[in-house]
This record gives structure tokens, C-alpha cells and sequence, in this order.
């Protein structure tokens, strides 16, 4: 069917056209002016990113930091003496156990425990009636011997003239004088017996055989003791014996240099607490062979130790200057650092420069470190801050203060 237009329709065409053109005219003048303020806007644009990046630049340009700053210290050479150390173990110089020589029950202990006694001095009382019943029956025993002794010797006495009379025959005097030897050998044998007697009635009281500190009593009163009881033990401790094994290098070393032997004789003690024991001590004796399962020898040393301070079972370590090293490098041992096993020090050049360099460090001294290779006498090496600088870096070097360290430098 064919639409029909009406008067309507037309106008209402008409005035969407019209519209049409207004929003196009509006969406052209919308365009023109934003292309007017992008003209202005860019240039805006431009200077804030100009001023930007001046800040940027005038914030790379501020100046450099300082170089970081070290402490150094110069390397020493001189002649030092090289100590090693050993754990010993204190004994006495001799430990004496203390047994009954008779049996008995125990009635008293007689010292303090720990206390110092003197050699001869009681310390256990055993019950002595038994003893004293011994005594007793030897010597009647030897009074009986007497009797018969003091018979036999009238007897040779009054036949003998009457055998010169021929009224007693000389068998009865020969008779007479058997009896009176026969005697004279019973009262010797009974007056042993009471001297046997006598001692184990003395050895009732337990005394000590040396003198030296007492140990802490074994036995209670009441316990029944036989020969073979050990109630307690003495130790003779001044002088004191250290005991301590020392490997076969160092043993070659000390028979094989003056200086070691010399130190052998002026031996330093260490005690448990780090203190020094003031008396010096020296070798007195070196076992006769290698122990083939620890490769050492075993010596023993010798302290003096008034007041009895020092006591045996005590742990100790003893020092000993066993060489002389020539011309040896010494720098703090502060100055060394450890990586993965490797030994690293800074030196400082005379330009200030850090070079990391490894080195070879050897025994110690005092706080020092003997340098046996990687650095020259005179060169100058960090302290006091190589964790803050690397290979190359320029650094600002002051002297390290060190007491040790100035005192080995000052005896060159």
C-alpha cells in the first residue's frame, strides 16, 4: 500500500532537518574553540616540563659524598717470641690412699674433710678392744717365757759346780742348759708376739702417712674395715704436678730450639677463671714414648703451690714460648676478616686507595697476627671499617690507637 504524504508530515521533515544543521554548526564551533585552547594549552605544557626536568637536573648535580673514613695501621716487623698453649690436668705429687692395717669397725673420724693434715697425724679411731686383748695375752705370754727362762738359768747355775763336785752327772747339766737356750728363744719369740701385738693395737688409730689435704671420708662410722678398705685419700699438692700432652712436632721443636728449652723451665699456668697463677713452673719430666694413636707425648710439669690453692683434678692451660720467629710481620687481628676460609686485609696506598688483598696469617702475639705472607713492613692496613669499602675505593685514613699494638711497635 502506498503512503500518502500529508501536510503534516512534511513540516514535521522539515524541522528535523533544521535541528540537524544547528547540532552540526554547534559540534564545528565546539571543535574550533579546543583547537584554540590546545594552542595555548601546549605551550604551557612545555614550560612545566622544562622546569621538571631543570629540578631534575639541578638534583644530579649535587656534589659527591666524602670518602668513607678508616682507621689504619701500620704493618710492624720484629723479632717475636712464639707461644703455644696445652690443657693440662693438676695431680698431686703423690696421693696416698688411706687403708686400716687391722680390722675393726670404725668408731670416729678424726680430721675435717678437705682440711690439711700433717704426716703421723690421726684420722679414723677403730674399735681396739680386740687388739688390746692381743696385747694382753702376749704379754703373758711373755711373762711365762720369763718364768721359764729365769728357772732354766738357776738350774745351769746350781749344776754347774756340782758337776766339778762329780754329785750331778753332765748330762744334767747339759740338760739344764738346753732348757735354759730353749728359754732364752721362747721369751725372743714372746716378745715379738707383744710387739706385733703392740702395733696392731697402734694401727687401731689410722694416721696419715703424709702430709697434705685430706679428702672427703669414704667410710662411715660403724662400717666394719679390712686392709683392703680405702677411707680416704691425702694428697701432697706443693709442689703440684700439671700433666699434658703435646703433639711430636712440637716435642721436636722444643728439644730442637734453645729458646723452647729455656721456656721449659718458665712455664706459665692459665687457671679455669682466665687468671694467671703467679708461680712459674718448669718440665720435670717427658714420658718415654709417642702415644701411636694420638700422635702426642705426655710430659709433666712441675708448679710450686703455697697455701695449697691449686688442687689435683683441676684444669689448667700451660703456656710455653716454644720459638723465636726473625723478622716476623705483626698487624691487629682486627684488621684480618675470613671469607669461605680465605684471609683478606685492606691496604690502604699512599694515594688512599683500598686494595683487598689476601694474606697467609700465622701464629698469634698478644693481639696481634703474624703475617707469614701477602704483605711488605710498612704498609699501612684497615682496621677499623673494611666492611664499608671495596677494591679501589678512595678512603680517609687516621691511625689506629691500640695498646698492644703501640707496645710491640714501641720495642723495636
Amino acid at each position: 500500500m502506498a503512503s500518502v504524504s500529508t501536510p503534516d508530515t512534511k513540516r514535521q521533515v522539515t524541522e528535523l532537518r533544521i535541528k540537524r544543521n544547528a547540532f552540526t554548526l554547534q559540534a564545528q564551533e565546539a571543535l574550533v574553540s579546543l583547537g584554540a585552547n590546545l594552542r595555548f594549552l601546549l605551550p604551557c605544557l612545555f614550560l612545566l616540563g622544562a622546569a621538571f626536568c631543570a629540578g631534575c637536573s639541578s638534583e644530579n648535580a649535587k656534589p659527591a659524598p666524602p670518602p668513607p673514613g678508616v682507621t689504619v695501621s701500620t704493618v710492624v716487623q720484629k723479632n717475636v717470641p712464639i707461644s703455644q698453649e696445652w690443657v693440662g690436668t693438676m695431680a698431686g705429687n703423690t696421693d696416698a690412699d688411706i687403708r686400716p692395717k687391722v680390722d675393726g669397725f670404725l668408731l670416729s673420724r678424726l680430721y675435717q674433710e678437705g682440711s690439711y693434715v700433717k704426716k703421723g697425724q690421726p684420722m679414723f679411731q677403730l674399735d681396739k678392744r680386740q687388739t688390746q686383748a692381743a696385747v694382753d695375752q702376749a704379754q703373758s705370754q711373755l711373762e711365762r717365757a720369763n718364768a721359764s727362762l729365769t728357772q732354766a738359768q738357776i738350774n745351769v747355775k746350781r749344776y754347774t759346780p756340782l758337776v766339778a763336785q762329780k754329785a750331778v752327772s753332765q748330762a744334767e747339766l747339759d740338760k739344764a742348759t738346753s732348757m735354759e737356750r730353749a728359754a732364752t728363744a721362747e721369751v725372743a719369740g714372746a716378745q715379738a708376739v707383744l710387739d706385733n701385738a703392740k702395733l696392731n693395737l697402734g694401727w687401731a688409730t689410722v694416721t696419715s702417712p703424709i702430709a697434705g689435704i685430706a679428702g672427703v671420708a669414704k667410710v662411715g662410722v660403724g662400717d666394719l674395715m679390712t686392709p683392703i678398705t680405702v677411707m680416704t685419700t691425702v694428697s701432697a699438692v706443693d709442689p703440684i704436678y700439671v700433666e699434658f700432652s703435646i703433639s711430636e712436632q712440637d716435642y721436636m721443636r722444643f728439644t730442637r730450639e734453645n729458646t723452647g728449652r729455656a721456656a721449659g723451665r718458665n712455664l706459665v699456668l692459665t687457671l679455669g677463671d682466665g687468671s694467671t697463677f703467679p708461680q712459674r713452673g718448669h718440665a720435670l719430666l717427658v714420658n718415654r714414648q709417642m702415644d701411636a694413636h694420638t700422635g702426642t707425648i705426655q710430659v709433666r710439669a712441675e708448679f710450686s703451690n703455697p697455701g695449697n690453692i691449686l688442687r689435683p683434678g683441676q684444669y689448667g692451660r700451660v703456656r710455653a714460648v716454644t720459638e723465636e720467629r726473625k723478622d716476623a710481620l705483626l698487624i691487629p687481628q682486627r684488621a684480618i676478616s675470613e671469607v669461605q676460609g680465605i684471609y683478606q686485609v685492606g691496604v690502604v696506598g699512599s694515594d688512599n686507595k683500598v686494595a683487598i688483598r689476601a694474606v697467609k696469617p700465622g701464629p698469634q702475639f698478644g693481639d696481634m697476627w703474624v703475617i707469614d705472607s701477602g704483605l711488605q713492613p710498612g704498609e699501612k692496613v684497615i682496621v677499623d671499617g673494611l666492611q664499608r669499602v671495596r677494591n679501589g675505593m678512595i678512603v680517609s685514613p687516621t691511625p689506629f690507637q691500640d695498646t698492644q699494638s703501640d707496645a710491640v711497635k714501641g720495642g723495636e
